[in-house]
């Protein structure tokens, strides 16, 4: 696996990224015990994954790493600030105005006023520690890998602020609790 990583480092970190933010979305409508699951909502995520959050992020990260090479101290805090400064709000814009705009919205700024904000600022909560360890420690060519991985449970907790949360990380955790609850009571009663 790692041998074709290397070969054709794009086309396979692109297209794992595309797959595990549609995953992401997946996982949160399954979650959310929705009796069918919306393929246009995640194809929705997909598209936008694959067309830029997946190519973002592959050229982002070796733009860091040539303009930042190596694992030094100075070096990772270096890209960790650009990257929270820069790619992260570029990021979440994307991804609520570009869903909007594949869901055909009115006002596909309309999730972004609502949510930006609060998303980043959750976003502050999960994504310098990912980073951190992503620029110290894993190899360049499977860094946008390495970020999808973690993107998927970033992606799960996007789905979830677009479609009934405000990208509070608050709002996730009560949401979180009440899947465990509502199984457990369920699981209770089955016995």
């Amino acid at each position: 696996m790692f041998k074709t990583i290397r070969r054709f480092p794009w086309v396979t970190n692109v297209t794992l990224y595309g797959c595990l933010f549609a995953g992401g979305d997946f996982v949160h409508q399954w979650l959310s015990h929705s009796d069918n699951i919306n393929w246009t909502q995640t194809r929705n995520v997909a598209i936008v994954a694959f067309s830029f959050h997946g190519n973002f992020n592959f050229f982002w990260m070796r733009f860091l790493e040539r303009r930042f090479p190596g694992n030094s101290a100075g070096m990772v805090l270096r890209k960790l600030a650009l990257d929270q400064c820069t790619a992260a709000p570029l990021a979440t814009s994307v991804f609520y105005t570009g869903v909007s705009f594949l869901e055909g919205k009115e006002d596909i700024t309309q999730d972004w006023r609502e949510k930006f904000l609060n998303t980043y600022r959750t976003g502050l909560m999960f994504w310098p520690f990912v980073q951190f360890l992503n620029f110290a420690l894993v190899p360049l060519y499977i860094r946008t890998i390495f970020t999808g991985c973690c993107g998927f449970v970033w992606a799960t907790f996007l789905c979830f602020s677009r479609q009934s949360g405000d990208g509070t990380a608050g709002a996730a955790i009560a949401w979180i609790v009440m899947f465990f609850l509502f199984n457990f009571e369920q699981y209770y009663e089955f016995i």
